[in-house]
């Protein structure tokens, strides 16, 4: 069935190789749903979403409704006869928006659902140590992230990744599941199994600014592995001589303890370690108030600790 009318929802980069390979595949896409525009930066300039740039380089209509229940919103909406909506990195949709298409609405989400369902599966997968995440494509239906599952793909979390890698690493292995799955719904022959609620259901709720401060009575490994779910962003932080730093890579030194927990250790050369409860961790990368990241060798040309 080659007359699926599509529309495309999402905002962030993570979403734009799901919409471009879609189009790159010679679906028709007949809209785009994204934020509105923001002003950014210093000079508050009006920027446009990586989905909506992505979108107009296609000739794509885009709709950026502030209000998904408006009933001018619905009303283009329904204009476009779209028979399936596809999401990936959009906000929460209300009902009359998901159920309106004759194939449903599905969305991306980067876990192995129903594991880390929430708006920050990725930081939390690392955070927890976990060595295996994955994409999942699922129906929409009231509860967030809990509707049936179409397809699923694994991938490996590495000693070395952070969260810039593994997104990068998703954000593509995503889109090569949103085509399957659009495929095999164009050809009316696609799974749609209920998600298994068993054992422990971990969960990645939001992140603020206050989830991400370092506590240094954390075994060593949990804070690097805090360290690296938040690098490059948000970023972990923690104070220093009453100066608040961004720590970007860290590394767990395989001591004793020698000191007390919160210490500090530094020749204000070449290394900066802090203990933990159980040892002690390397900070390699950090930034200052204020200034740019920087090595640990850097930082201490022009600072002392």
């Amino acid at each position: 069935m080659n007359d699926l009318r599509i529309i495309f929802m999402g905002t962030p980069e993570f979403a734009v190789p799901s919409l471009e390979i879609l189009v790159e595949h010679q679906f028709n896409v007949v809209a785009v749903i994204t934020a509105p525009d923001k002003p950014q930066g210093r000079g508050q300039k009006i920027t446009f979403s990586p989905v909506k740039e992505s979108a107009l380089k296609h000739n794509i209509p885009v709709l950026q409704p502030t209000n998904l229940k408006s009933p001018q919103f619905l009303e283009e909406l329904k204009s476009y006869h779209a028979n399936l909506q596809v999401v990936v990195a959009f906000r929460m949709l209300p009902e009359i928006v998901w159920s309106m298409p004759e194939f449903g609405t599905f969305n991306l989400h980067a876990s192995l659902l129903p594991q880390y369902r929430g708006a920050a599966p990725i930081n939390w997968a690392i955070i927890n140590g976990e060595r295996e995440t994955g994409v999942t494509t699922f129906f929409l239906k009231h509860e967030i992230d809990t509707g049936s599952i179409i397809f699923q793909e694994k991938e490996a979390i590495y000693e070395t990744d952070n969260v810039g890698s593994l997104y990068e690493r998703l954000m593509n292995k995503g889109a090569g599941l949103v085509l399957k799955t659009v495929e095999a719904i164009a050809s009316e022959e696609y799974p749609s199994l209920p998600q298994l609620e068993t054992g422990n259901i971990k969960h990645a709720p939001k992140i603020f600014k206050e989830t991400c401060q370092i506590n240094w009575n954390q075994s060593a490994e949990h804070i690097h592995n805090f360290v690296r779910g938040l690098s490059p962003y948000p970023a972990a932080w923690t104070t220093l001589n009453g100066k608040t730093f961004k720590i970007f890579k860290t590394k767990v030194l395989p001591t004793q303890l020698n000191s007390d927990t919160g210490q500090i250790q530094t020749d204000n050369k070449t290394y900066l370690y802090h203990q933990t409860s159980n040892g002690r961790i390397s900070i390699e990368e950090l930034q200052p108030e204020g200034k740019k990241r920087m090595g640990i060798e850097e930082f201490f040309r022009g600072n002392k600790i």
